[in-house]
Parts: structure tokens; sequence; C-alpha cells
């Protein structure tokens, strides 16, 4: 077997989090610590911007620490005017209401890592046909001694707006509900919460099952951290991340969706909601993530670089949107003009106050989200504000009322539910063999790069193939090039309503794509917990190097071939024929052109002079503008 180097730029920023905060902001502890410039700027651009120095009035920032705190800063954090608001507990960090002109002084220790605004989240606002889950459970109910997937016994957490659990799409099945926005109702007012949760895991029971959800049997643990307007916080979904690592093992809890974002301002390294969806990934957590919808700008015209927290993190599956319009067949699919593409354009500002994009390739996959169907909350805000949300259906029944709704926050549940049948087929499979399942069997649709559909579109019956026949042994002490399956591999081929399409295969990893049969024959130690499948790519005194992570027979992208101006994106297959991205040393911050025409270059300029949305503000739904 030939061991390959995958290739690309690797920031290796991998995030190392330090052990329980509990008490650190209260108890001094540590030396001095050495105040001056650890090389980085610790403050987020959107923080710094606010032009805290000289303030007086108080803002509302989350720290994140990398180790004990010094008598020095508890001294500074007990001082008049600031407020431990709270701690979480596994994330080694903490939101704290202080003086706006203490930020910059709170920067110059040692310990504190970064601090980031408390800035505001909003929700990113047929189905198992077309995805193949009606296949799966066919196929199971048909072959003696296959338990019929439909999630039974796997939990997933909806982080989102609540859930309206008196709906008949739900049952019994909302196993455990939790309020984070203080306004001491479970229950789903802004009408998001019970339409995602639907879509990952409704159970069909009303209109002939037409509206089914992916996983219609798993248990739902409703975590509500919209507020009945569909406003947030970093914090406050903080809080909600802490209580969920903590209570995992309690409600089974193997996957969490978050249909939510915010600006991806700062990056992966330093996002406080990156660093808690990998801590939930590390400890066997499937985390999947909305895009967002910020595909095209104010005047309609395709743009890039648009993914949301925490979207950005390479340990979640990033979801798209595409559009199936209104057909169960995938021929006519394609990806929607408002989910957002990459690369990530979140960064981090050196002492010389240049800024170090991430651009990792986002989404990882796309699945259906326009104009989807699924259960309404009663007397919900967005309906209320928009009645062509509102089918029809149900009319005088609150428990049987369906909407519409459309964006990458309803694509992204759709992976959710298909994430919880690859761990029922699967219990032993980790948050990065569920990617690489997911992604290896994706459809790769025509005429979309790899920068809007990531592997391609959401492929269940491969992927459930696939997982079956995984071995149940494998471990972190497994050597790389032991075998995968424990039996041959399956044809890398389905067929879903009338079309059959190629596996990918292959996924996504850091600004790389990596393709070979290998990848499911032979285990590989990016599957491990505790590790990336971008760390695939590894940097050595700035050449690029094989760390040995990777067994594959097939073309991983070469670190030689750059786009140049010109050159077009790939039909379907990547970026070029062969699948190249980017080149050894070569940014898209280099002013290199992307096909059709579109230049990125650092927040300056995309498609036709239209500033790179970098701006603030979070999400919205799609089918609201």
């Amino acid at each position: 077997m030939k061991r390959t180097k995958s290739i690309l730029i690797a920031f290796a920023m991998s995030i190392s989090l330090i052990a329980s905060l509990a008490g650190v902001l209260t108890a001094a502890v540590g030396a001095a610590p050495k105040k001056g410039n650890t090389g980085d700027d610790k403050i987020a651009r959107n923080l710094r911007n606010s032009d805290t120095s000289g303030k007086a009035n108080s803002v509302n920032v989350v720290v994140q620490l990398n180790g004990p705190m010094s008598n020095e800063l508890s001294s500074l954090l007990r001082k008049s005017g600031t407020r431990l608001k709270r701690h979480f507990q596994y994330f080694n960090s903490a939101s704290v209401e202080l003086p706006a002109n203490v930020v910059e002084d709170l920067a110059d220790y040692e310990e504190v890592e970064f601090i980031s605004g408390d800035d505001e989240l909003m929700a990113l606002g047929h189905v198992t046909s077309t995805t193949g889950a009606d296949d799966v459970r066919a196929a199971s109910n048909s072959v003696a001694g296959l338990t019929t997937l439909d999630g039974t016994g796997i939990g997933i957490a909806i982080i989102d707006s609540g859930i309206y659990s008196a709906h008949k799409s739900f049952g019994s099945r909302v196993t455990y509900s939790k309020d984070f926005t203080g306004e001491n109702r479970v229950d789903d007012p802004y009408g998001h919460g019970t339409h995602v949760a639907a879509a990952a895991a409704g159970n069909g029971s009303l209109y002939s099952g037409n509206y089914t959800g992916i996983a219609p049997n798993a248990n739902l643990i409703n975590i509500r951290v919209l507020n009945s307007r569909g406003r947030s916080s970093i914090s406050v979904v903080l809080a909600a991340l802490d209580w969920v690592y903590t209570n995992r093992s309690l409600h089974n809890i193997r996957v969490v969706n978050m249909s939510l974002g915010g600006p991806a301002l700062a990056s992966y390294s330093k996002d406080p909601l990156c660093i808690a969806v990998r801590k939930l990934v590390d400890a066997g957590v499937v985390v999947v993530a909305a895009a967002g919808n910020d595909g095209k700008d104010a005047f309609g015209r395709k743009q890039y670089g648009g993914i949301h927290a925490p979207g950005n993190e390479p340990s979640a599956i990033t979801v798209g949107a595409t559009n199936s319009y209104g057909t169960n067949q995938r021929s006519d699919d394609g990806v929607t003009t408002y989910s957002s593409r990459g690369p990530t354009r979140s960064f981090w500002t050196d002492d010389r106050g240049i800024q170090h994009y991430d651009n990792l390739i986002k989404p990882d996959l796309v699945a259906p989200g326009n104009k989807l169907i699924f259960a309404e909350a009663a007397n919900n805000y967005l309906v209320s504000n928009d009645s062509t949300l509102d089918t029809g259906m149900g009319a005088g029944r609150n428990n049987q009322k369906m909407m519409y709704l459309s964006g990458t926050s309803v694509s992204s549940p759709l992976v959710a539910g298909a994430a919880a049948l690859l761990l029922q087929a699967n219990p032993k499979l980790t948050p990065n063999m569920v990617k690489m399942l997911l992604s290896y069997t994706a459809q790769q649709l025509p005429n979309v790069n790899t920068l809007e559909q990531g592997a391609g579109q959401l492929n269940i019956p491969g992927a459930v193939k696939l997982a079956r026949v995984v071995r149940g042994d494998l471990n972190n002490a497994t050597p790389l090039g032991a075998s995968l399956l424990k039996s041959s591999a399956p044809s890398p081929i389905t067929t879903i309503d009338g079309t059959t399409f190629s596996w990918a295969q292959g996924f996504v990893s850091d600004q790389g794509y990596v393709k070979g049969r290998p990848l499911i024959t032979k285990y590989q130690t990016v599957y491990n917990l505790g590790v990336l499948l971008s760390d695939a790519t590894l940097q050595r005194s700035g050449v690029l190097v094989s760390d040995f992570t990777m067994q594959t027979s097939g073309v991983i992208l070469s670190d030689n071939i750059v786009i140049s101006d010109g050159t077009t994106l790939g039909i379907g297959v990547g970026f070029l024929p062969s699948g190249v991205l980017l080149g050894d040393g070569v940014l898209l911050s280099d002013g290199v052109l992307l096909g059709d025409g579109v230049l990125i270059s650092d927040g300056v300029l995309i498609s036709d002079g239209v500033l790179l949305s970098d701006r603030a503000g979070g999400d919205h739904t799609a089918c609201m503008e």
C-alpha cells in the first residue's frame, strides 16, 4: 500500500482544551502572569472595532483561558463593575460583563487565550424518498436479521427555538426539554425548532406519512436557546452545549443539530462555539451545523466565503441546501442560490495586524432544503408574520398543522437524522467515520463546484450500506492500514427513485479533497476520536509532508497546481479535473481567480467589486427574506 501525503495548505492550529474552568474565575491560583504580546491579537475583530479603549460602559464578552488564573488577573476581575455571568465547565471559558475599557488590559494576561463579544445568534432557517431514507427502511423490513432503521435508541439534541411537543409528529419522543433563554418555557413560540426537529425525526403519523422525518423513532432532546423572536447569544448557546456535554451519556445524545449561527469572524481555533463543538466531537458526539444562507449578495449575485459559525469548525458536518424542485428523482437537483459557499473566511490576526484566513473547504455535504414541509408550532411568530409559510394543512387543529421553511437550517437536520440511522446501524462509529461515510457515498451534482456542494448530496442508502459492513471493534488503538470492513466493500453505486449515480468516493479535508478506495477498506487514524479528517494535512517548516495518517491508492490533491486566472471550477468532481484546489503556499488571499470570474482577495472583493460577506449579523431563513 502506498503512503501518500495529503496536500494543500494546513494552518496547524489544533485546539487543546484544558481542564475544567469550574471555580477558576472566583479563585486566585497560580503565579503572576507575564504580560506582553503573544504574537497574535487576542481580541476579536468586531469587539476591537467597537473601540473599547477609553469607554467605561459595560460590555459582555466570552473569555477563553489556556490555563489557571493568576492572582493579578483574578484581582482585575473582582474590580467594581465586573461580573461573572456564567462559566462553562468543560470549555475553559466564561461569560463576563465588564467595563469596555478593561478589555485591552484583560488581553495582556498570558493565561487569556482569546476574548470575543457575546454576539447575537439567529436561526438559519417527499424528503424521505429523495434522500433514500424510505429505501433503507424498506430494505430493513424485507431482509431477515436487519433491524429497521428509524433512529430507535439514538438521542438527537435540537439546539434551537424549542419544540412544540404536543404536535402529533413527535408522539412521546421529546424525552427531555430545557430552556436557556430565561423565558422559562420549552415550547416553540418562534416556530423554527419544531420544524427542524420534525425534519430530523418526525414520525410521519399524519398525511399518509408524506412528511416523515429521516429518523422517525429517534429520541429528541429539546434544548431551547433561541427566544420568542429567534434571537440568542454565544454565551447562551455555550451554556447549552456545556449541558449537552455533561448529560450526553444520560440521554444517549449521539447527534447534535445546530440550525443557527452567526458571522464567522474569529478563526475556528479561537471561536468559542467552534471550540465547544470540537469538545463534543472529541467525546463521540456528531455535530451537524447549517452552512448559512449567504450564497448571494444584496443584488442577487453569487458570492463565496459566507460560511457561518459554528459551520466553519472543521470537526462539524457543515450542510448546504439543494433544491429538489418538488420531485423525488435526483436528476434535476441543484444547489440553491442562497446556500452559503466556502471557503471559510474566519481569521486570526497577528501582532502586525495581518489577518490570516482559515480558507477551509465548506460545506461538507448538501441536502434538500427548499420549501420543505414539516411540523408547525402552534401560534408561532414566523407564521404570524408571514402567512405564506402555512400550508393550510390541519386548519383548526394545532397539533396537526404543517408549514414551509427553506434554508440550510432545514437541510441540516436531514443530515442529523441520517447520522442517527448510521449510528443505529453501527453504534461504534466515531463522528469522523460518520462524516467520512456520508461524504464518501454522496452524489456529486453536475455543474456545481466543491465550494458549493462539498462532497455532494446526501445519499442515505449508500451510507447505511457501507456503515453496516464497517467493523464494530475499531478504536484509537487500531493500527493504520488494518482492515476497515468485516466483509467486501459494496459497489459504489446507488439508485434512488430511478436516478442511478456513482458515489463521490472521497471527503473534504482542510483545503483539499481526498479520494481513493482504501479510505473505506483500510483503517485511517484520522477516523479516531480526538483528531480531524483534516489532520491528513500537515505542514512542517512551511513544507507539506505526510503525517502517516492516510493511506490511499487514489490521487490526493496535488501541492503544485494552483487555480490560475481563467481556470474554471470543476464540473461536480472537485475544482479541477483531478480535484485540485490550492497550490503549495498559494491562498485565495493571493488574489487568485476562481471560476466564473469571481475574485476573492482577503476581505476585499468578491464578484464584480461586491464586498465579501464578512459583515456582522446572524443568518436568516431564506424563505423569510
